[in-house]
């Protein structure tokens, strides 16, 4: 016959005896302890920056009836304690008016917090986008891509493309928050330099307009298997090398456009190519007296359309270039 009593030794000797690990470190079992909530303070390094007050209420009303279901972590600072994690349930037990709060304290190396932190945030469901792409960033100077998607149980595809989005300026930033601006045309804004963003944020003025940044996107984008070079090239422009290797190649940035689209992220690298292309076949085409390549036509016709709104009148910019 099991007794209360000998049920409660029994879990007595399982909590003594529990271990844990940190860090693939051995450390004994934690204890619940319910500290003054006085004593309690928020980590002023924590990544995580918004919390919804809607939820915080619910929660606090889940508070009042119920208490805290789980534990927060914290580690000690002096006389006080800072919070590891745990911070939203900390706000809602100010809310409920409560004068202690569950707790587990734990030491921590100082570079190891941080990670915690970010770990813990990301594995939640309600995480601002803007600051789970900069938490992953900063996960990103230790773990690569692939360690750090099994870490949080993302795909390879997702964590890349959250890397790229934490590239984004933060003027783009403000319009993701407040929701006016989608993920998917944030990270096609994130895949130019921050100049280039920049500009394309003073040229659609205060009011978000995002038909107009797409145009942006689209006008400085370029379909790599359209272009008229070979983009596995390395010795075109060697200092770029290839386009199939190259970073500003969205197919190598997690898949942006689709599984495996090519697409130039970098327009004055592509003209640059697509100049020296052409070039090399005039060379080439005067040596073998070919009087008017149609490729070469269409190029210069479009670099004029370009820089004139019309199309050239003339081909004889064309035909002098050639041995008759």
């Amino acid at each position: 016959m099991t007794t209360k009593a000998s049920t409660s030794r029994k879990r007595r000797s399982t909590n003594a005896a529990a271990k844990n690990e940190v860090n693939g470190k051995k450390v004994p079992a934690l204890q619940i302890q319910y500290l003054d909530i006085g004593k309690i303070k928020p980590d002023p390094e924590q990544p995580r920056k918004t919390f919804d007050e809607k939820l915080l209420s619910q929660l606090s009303e889940s508070i009042k009836s119920h208490g805290v279901l789980q534990p927060i972590t914290v580690r000690k600072s002096g006389r006080d304690f800072i919070i590891v994690m745990g911070e939203r349930r900390y706000r809602a037990t100010m809310l409920a008016k409560k004068k202690t709060i569950p707790c587990i304290v734990r030491t921590y190396e100082n570079n190891e917090v941080l990670e915690v932190q970010i770990i813990e945030n990301l594995q939640r469901q309600d995480v601002e986008t803007t600051e789970e792409a900069d938490a992953i960033a900063y996960l990103s100077n230790k773990y690569s891509p692939p360690e750090i998607a099994k870490r949080l149980g993302r795909t390879d595809n997702f964590i890349r493309q959250r890397l790229k989005l934490s590239g984004l300026i933060d003027g783009f930033k403000h319009f993701v928050r407040s929701g006016e601006m989608t993920i998917s045309l944030a990270v096609g804004v994130a895949l130019f330099e921050p100049e280039e963003q920049q500009m394309m944020l003073e040229t659609m003025g205060e009011e978000f307009n995002a038909h107009q940044i797409n145009r942006m996107i689209n006008n400085r984008t370029y379909d790599l298997e359209k272009a008229p070079f070979d983009v596995s090239d390395k010795i075109l422009v060697p200092k770029a090398g290839a386009c199939i290797e190259c970073p500003f190649n969205a197919a190598n940035q997690g898949n942006l456009f689709g599984e495996g689209k090519m697409v130039c992220t970098k327009s004055a690298c592509f003209e640059t190519k697509k100049s020296k292309y052409f070039l090399n076949l005039i060379e080439k085409s005067k040596k073998e007296s070919v009087l008017l390549i149609p490729e070469i036509r269409q190029y210069w016709a479009d670099e004029e359309k370009k820089s004139t709104g019309h199309f050239p009148s003339g081909k004889q910019r064309i035909e002098s270039l050639f041995v008759g």
